[in-house]
């Protein structure tokens, strides 16, 4: 059964891995990685990425792209988006922090963003804003 627009948007808050794919080009299959994300309060959704990343220069040269996010139990339930990019900034350690403790043990957090900050790199926030999805709650099995 197709989720509703509130239990779609419920879903996504969840602290999920998401599957993200966007086009690789001509003679490739879309390039799909696991990553973390963030949803806004408007439904936009946003990313993490390496300003050199692979991932961040397909996303630009398509300008669009993709999340999956789905889950096992208490029943199988997953949730597609798909939409434009709407704007890509330096990334903070505010919004780097804000992401981790999304998805760390708070007393974790610290450690990591200190890590991450010194050493992955010049990062942006990539915001997408959902057009299409796809959804269902196939029940528990």
């Amino acid at each position: 059964m197709p989720l509703s627009r509130e239990e779609r948007e419920k879903f996504l808050a969840e602290p999920h891995i998401a599957a993200l794919a966007v086009d690789a080009g001509a003679g490739r299959g879309p390039l799909t990685v696991p990553i973390w994300y963030q949803c806004e309060r408007d439904g936009t959704v946003w990313i993490m990425t390496g300003l050199d990343s692979r991932k961040n220069q397909l996303i630009q040269g398509a300008g669009r792209f993709s999340l999956m996010v789905d889950r096992l139990e208490p029943t199988i339930r997953y949730v597609s988006v798909e939409g434009p990019v709407i704007d890509t900034t330096p990334a903070t350690i505010e919004r780097l922090r804000e992401i981790s403790s999304r998805y760390l043990p708070a007393e974790k957090v610290d450690a990591y963003v200190d890590f991450a900050w010194k050493n992955h790199g010049e990062q942006v926030v990539v915001r997408m804003r959902p057009e299409h999805w796809v959804s269902s709650d196939l029940g528990s099995v």
